[in-house]
């Protein structure tokens, strides 16, 4: 038993670690929650899963066993010892019991018998009378015999509670996975080509497994996440998504999202529509089927490409789906190599607080989150639905990818809109965003324009010197003027402001500096002038110092400035799409459920009994004496306690009553 106790502590601490610690999420979270170094400790001990770490299910099957040998050991002895009145005791003995009363009756031993028995029936007592050869006779009496139940049904619950755990616990495809031949399937291949070793049975007993459905798809099959593969699990039922709908709040926040589904039967051919919310499960034929979340099912996007090397700023169109991977070619950008793109994410809303730092788009378990009602009593008014995004991977000839975000429409930021361009080498690591300026159109296409022409030697060159003879007053002084405008801007647009104070010493910085950026915002102003010129746009006035062409030109300025870092040749972002929703489903079969009912049911009774059934027990010893009888009673319990006591002074009148 102190081995079992020592057990349940363990369970208890590494419960108390699967109820803090979110469990079951990518290995980036726990990465940037605890550091690389903890998070490669923790790993070795499966914190991150810890209800199915092998140490938790030892631990759970060492208790299972260790509490069963307890039960198996000692139950025959509490039942042994519940029925037996223990009438054999020695009318001597009781003299030994703290709590007793004697006295003598006139009455005869059989009327001191009938008296004593009477009274103690009245009280609830099972009586029990052995007779001597002596004439002297001893009543056993027992009541509360039902207290030693609780300590069975205790320990059973234990037993009971932990085999449906192991139930419900990855133990059961483990040990197929172990002793059945199942293998984890651990390439990409279609659910048809998947050999028998990676598919459960039909009637696997146990399994919690995970399913996505498109709109409009059906599906029969579930995945199994073992190790580091999956096995597919069929189902007894085949599932089609009708209609996926969901609910928003007025800060853009999902308020509620149910499936429309139609199940059939393919043993009978039958089918019926049922709707699948948060909460709200579908049971059938042993399974449950619930709403987790939702995801996307392979809209359809079309992207427009802009080139952000060479002196062209013609745009490309790039078609494609949610899930799959398109190549932009030679043709599509010739001033960039061949490169793979792999579209990841459509968010058709991202709500934002665009008052605290960059916007980020929200994780899918802050949404599922959301439908609790966390978001209902949000009273932020900075939150704004800043419009779709697009989420994609671009991976070079030499395998390397990188992950990019682009919003779909300009935010107001600082007074001014821009467009969001996110980007990082890992999803270990935060997005980092470009701010690039939306024209007058909502759109890229001015500031793409000005970059190729940054790109072209001869507007450079006629940029710089419109420059230089607006700002100087004689001719050497525009020589310098020009060969500094044409010498910054050409550095600048090539490495940001790293180009202009990469080789100047630190206390030099904020001199140059000071000097440089406003000649380069200039020149970017002559030549932005040039474009629209050439494109037979009117010219712009800048006269005022913070009106909207001025604060176009500033935002331009620290978009070259971020460009350099910008980790791919074309930028591409969303011109349309076509949302197609999918459900994610948690499908169950879960027979440990009932049993940890049982469990529960277990508990509760010997929780009861323990606490609200006490243990009596009386003797009375009946002995001729004189013309009388001399009565001795002895009375005792496992708990001594208040009621107890109170319990044996209404004996000891009662007693005292019936002498008389």
């Amino acid at each position: 038993m102190r081995f079992a106790i020592s057990l349940l502590m363990f369970i208890c601490v590494a419960s108390l670690i699967g109820t803090v610690l979110a469990q079951n999420q990518p290995a980036n979270t726990y990465i940037d929650q605890f550091g690389p170094y903890w998070f490669e400790l923790f790993d070795h001990f499966s914190i991150w899963s810890v209800y199915n770490s092998p140490w938790f299910l030892v631990i759970m099957a060492f208790l299972v066993v260790s509490t069963t040998l307890c039960v198996l050991r000692n139950a025959p002895k509490m039942i042994r010892d519940m029925r037996a009145f223990k009438e054999h005791v020695r009318g001597g003995s009781l003299k030994a019991f703290p709590h007793r009363v004697e006295l003598n009756s006139a009455g005869s031993p059989e009327h001191s018998r009938e008296q004593a028995q009477g009274w103690l029936q009245s009280q609830g007592y099972a009586v029990k009378v052995r007779r001597d050869d002596d004439g002297s006779m001893m009543l056993a009496a027992k009541k509360g015999s039902a207290n030693k139940l609780g300590y069975i049904f205790a320990h059973l619950a234990i037993v009971v509670i932990c085999v449906g755990g192991l139930l419900d616990s990855e133990l059961p495809v483990r040990l197929q996975v172990w002793l059945g031949g199942k293998e984890p399937i651990t390439e990409n291949m279609l659910i048809s080509q998947v050999p028998d070793s990676g598919r459960m049975a039909l009637g696997n007993p146990s399994f919690r497994a995970n399913m996505l459905v498109p709109e409009g798809a059906r599906t029969a099959s579930a995945v199994i996440n073992s190790g580091e593969g999956v096995l597919v699990q069929p189902l007894p039922f085949a599932l089609e998504l009708k209609r996926f709908l969901v609910e928003y709040y007025s800060t853009g926040m999902p308020s509620s999202f149910k499936s429309e589904v139609e199940v059939t039967d393919p043993a009978t051919g039958e089918s019926f529509e049922r709707t699948i919310e948060v909460n709200e499960p579908l049971r059938y034929k042993g399974v449950t089927v619930y709403q987790s979340g939702f995801d996307d099912g392979g809209s359809r996007l079309t992207l427009e490409g802009y080139p952000l090397v060479g002196a062209s700023s013609k745009t490309f169109q790039l078609k494609g789906t949610v899930g799959e991977s398109a190549v932009i070619t030679a043709q599509e950008n010739p001033a960039a190599q061949p490169m793979t793109v792999q579209l990841t994410e459509l968010r058709p809303i991202n709500v934002e607080n665009l008052t605290e730092g960059d916007p980020q788009p929200k994780a899918m378990i802050e949404h599922v989150a959301a439908v609790t009602g966390s978001a209902a009593n949000n009273k932020n008014e900075h939150l704004k639905n800043v419009g779709p995004s697009v989420n994609y991977r671009i991976i070079d000839e030499q395998g390397q990818a990188r992950e990019f975000v682009n919003y779909m429409m300009p935010v107001e930021l600082d007074g001014t809109l821009v467009f969001l361009a996110g980007m990082r080498n890992s999803t270990a690591e935060p997005f980092r965003y470009v701010r690039l300026p939306a024209d007058e159109n909502r759109s890229l296409k001015e500031f793409m324009d000005v970059r190729a022409a940054t790109q072209d030697p001869a507007l450079v060159e006629q940029a710089a010197e419109r420059f230089a003879q607006r700002n100087s007053s004689s001719p050497e002084q525009k020589d310098l003027m020009l060969a500094a405008s044409r010498t910054s801007l050409q550095a600048f647009t090539r490495a940001g402001f790293d180009g202009i104070i990469g080789r100047v010493p630190e206390a030099e910085r904020e001199r140059i500096l000071s000097f440089a950026v406003p000649m380069i915002q200039l020149t970017l102003t002559e030549l932005r002038d040039l474009v629209r010129q050439k494109q037979g746009l009117p010219p712009l006035d800048y006269s005022q110092e913070n009106n909207e062409a001025n604060r176009w030109i500033q935002s331009a300025v620290l978009a070259f400035a971020n460009l350099p870092d910008y980790p791919a040749p074309v930028m591409l972002t969303l011109d349309s799409f076509e949302q197609v929703q999918a459900s994610v489903f948690q499908v169950a079969r879960s027979p440990g459920m009932y049993t940890v009912y049982l469990g529960c049911l277990f508990l509760i009774i010997g929780v009861f009994s323990m606490f609200y059934i006490r243990d009596r027990r009386v003797w009375v010893w009946i002995r001729p004496h004189e013309q009388g009888s001399s009565l001795m009673a002895a009375m005792t319990s496992q708990r001594r306690n208040l009621d107890f006591n109170l319990e044996f002074d209404r004996l000891q009148e009662a007693f005292k009553r019936l002498s008389v």
